[in-house]
């Protein structure tokens, strides 16, 4: 998944990681932490850490890599070791970079 955080700016830090979802659906983890849907109420963002409150957009990585909501932002997008070579394989239908 892409996961950006937007409590830092409309271009906050990103990557594109592995999450599980809770049984319900209704809950997101990642990297130690858990997020809960906002149900479209908030601004640039879709999710919240359930601990911190800070606002986070989490979708599906797009195939053409425009992951960001602002195609003009150069901020790096980090992707995790451990998804890398099928996210380049079968996301964006390239070999391992």
């Amino acid at each position: 998944m892409y996961i950006e955080n937007k409590s830092v700016s409309m271009n906050g830090p990103a990557r594109i990681g592995r999450v599980t979802f809770s049984k319900t659906g209704k809950s997101i983890s990642y990297g130690g932490r858990t997020f809960q849907s906002l149900k479209g109420s908030g601004f640039k963002a879709n999710f919240f850490d359930v601990d911190t409150r800070e606002r986070f957009w989490i979708s599906g990585p797009r195939k053409d890599g425009k992951d960001r909501l602002y195609a003009e932002s150069s901020a790096p997008i980090e992707i995790d070791p451990d998804v890398a070579e099928g996210y380049w394989r079968v996301i964006r239908g390239k070999r391992s970079e």
